[in-house]
């Protein structure tokens, strides 16, 4: 038993809506092979590797006010990877800023990561990131840290 079968026993389609669909495929198929003939054949499946390469890139932003966290948001709805470096800002604004990012890469279907003294990278569901970072805290920085 195909799979289109399967379906249709499913959900309960008749066979005239198959008989309609085959006469139109048909009927599209005709005009399609008379054009190959007076045509040489074609390849679709060609992709430029220059296209490709363009499309992934990685933002670096040192925000210095909250309202930079919208400017970073919008870098990742056009699917780039950004590292945000939370250095040069008050803790307070630094941690709202992580709060927004957190929201905006958990819409997306992304992540956030933390890869230093507050630096984070925040990557867009079409980044994979592997492997991690280790610290090497002593006990006495590990009291002097902000995060």
């Amino acid at each position: 038993m195909s799979i289109k079968s399967k379906f249709k026993t499913f959900f309960f389609l008749d066979d005239e809506y198959d008989e309609k669909e085959e006469e139109f495929i048909e009927e599209e198929a005709e005009p399609m092979k008379q054009s190959q003939k007076h045509q040489p054949a074609q390849k679709n499946n060609i992709v430029s590797l220059q296209s490709v390469q363009k499309s992934s890139k990685m933002v670096l932003m040192e925000p210095r006010v909250y309202a930079e966290a919208q400017d970073i948001s919008d870098h990742l709805k056009n699917r780039r990877a950004v590292v945000v470096n939370l250095q040069r800002i008050e803790r307070d604004q630094a941690k709202r800023i992580v709060d927004f990012l957190s929201g905006t890469v958990y819409a997306l279907g992304g992540d956030i990561q933390k890869i230093g003294t507050d630096i984070f990278l925040c990557t867009p569901d079409n980044v994979e990131i592997s492997g991690n970072i280790s610290q090497m805290i002593q006990e006495q920085d590990f009291e002097n840290t902000r995060w």
